[in-house]
């Protein structure tokens, strides 16, 4: 398999463990990218952006994402904090009024983004058209009561996160979220990064392969004692194949990316000279808002407002302040503030997490540190 891209020379290594994971047969298609102290150092791609290993993987090749969406997510939240128009204590009702129906005046902002908030999934019945249209999936969160007693336990707000932070962010800035990101962030960065793919680059996105186990953590939640999390809809790894989900607002999973566009979003918050946000409200996005175990999957996790800061999530040597998001299926976003560094690993070949962490981004984040 040939690997395509740059890296500086001191990130050989990184090259050499991307070449394995194809030589493994754990990809289709993929892409690394780091961005240390606001400069890139490595962009890597390789293999194909179909099943039928028709379409080359490029440099400009564009992949859903999944929950890596939620990271980009909390920093336009944090933007929000920064320039006054939010806090993180604030109540979601004060800007969202019909959010306060049904016993829901006192959820907080920073409840919504540490999966706290009792709102993991929606009470009512509601099929895939509504999720991409906003409103009935929204109108259907503002109407609902909590599932349960709101911060008394985390369990994943798989969906629901996204559009909690998005109409949040809708009412007090006024814009959509793939607006914002666009005005805010990819534009700002020259980063490769949507919520909502407008249709002119559809061709360069890539098809999502199901790999073997992929959607078990679904059936596991389904059977748990917190199914709402994959409920209303159930969460379907093909479905961004369709232009229908590429093209709609999901901010808690369908952002397109490149790996360069993810690195230099986190890289610009640990790095660099123009960050878009600073240093303080990077450690108050990250402060810990819930440590324990996420009731829908038993699994241990620390969440700050909106950033896993999980400890082995990104490696074992990354520093303790390292916060970051992955997807469903191995993508990976993070920043370590110690080192000024950002990393993003982005595939189509959706793999399970049954046997502990992905090994493909181990692999990568291990070549990192070893450069480092």
């Amino acid at each position: 398999m040939k690997i395509h891209g740059t890296t500086s020379p001191t990130f050989k290594t990184l090259r050499d463990a991307f070449a394995r994971n194809f030589a493994d047969g754990l990809e289709y298609g993929a892409a690394v990218a780091v961005m240390l102290d606001g400069r890139m150092v490595a962009h890597l791609w390789g293999g194909h952006a179909d099943a039928a290993r028709n379409r080359p993987w490029t440099e400009d090749t564009l992949v859903n994402v999944w929950s890596v969406t939620k990271g980009v997510m909390a920093l336009a939240v944090a933007m929000l904090v920064e320039r006054g128009k939010l806090r993180y204590d604030q109540h979601i009702a004060d800007v969202w009024p019909e959010f306060a129906a049904n016993g829901k005046a006192d959820i907080t902002i920073e409840q919504a983004l540490s999966h706290t908030a009792g709102l993991n999934g929606l009470s009512v019945a509601m099929d895939e058209a509504g999720l991409l249209a906003w409103e009935p999936y929204v109108n259907a969160i503002a109407a609902m009561a909590p599932l349960w007693e709101p911060g008394s336990r985390c369990v994943y707000h798989a969906l629901t996160y996204g559009h909690l932070a998005g109409e949040t962010l809708r009412r007090v800035d006024g814009r959509r979220v793939s607006q914002f990101v666009q005005d805010e962030i990819s534009g700002k960065l020259g980063a490769a990064f949507f919520i909502g793919l407008p249709q002119v680059f559809d061709h360069l996105a890539a098809e999502m392969i199901e790999g073997p186990k992929a959607s078990d953590w679904v059936r596991d939640v389904l059977k748990g004692d917190c199914p709402q999390s994959c409920r209303n809809p159930t969460p379907v790894a093909t479905a961004p194949n369709a232009r229908a989900w590429r093209a709609a607002e999901i901010p808690g999973g369908n952002g397109h990316c490149t790996a360069a566009g993810l690195a230099a979003i986190y890289g610009n918050m640990v790095g660099g000279a123009a960050p878009l946000i600073t240093a303080s409200t990077v450690r108050e996005a990250t402060r810990i808002r819930f440590e324990g175990v996420d009731s829908s999957n038993g699994f241990p996790c620390r969440w700050g407002a909106g950033f896993s800061l999980r400890e082995d999530a990104y490696g074992k040597r990354a520093s303790p302040g390292s916060f970051g998001h992955g997807g469903w299926g191995g993508a990976l976003g993070f920043a370590d503030p110690e080192a000024k560094l950002g990393f993003a690993y982005v595939t189509n070949h959706m793999l399970g997490f049954d046997d502990g962490v992905d090994p493909r981004r181990s692999r990568l984040i291990e070549a990192v540190y070893d450069a480092l």
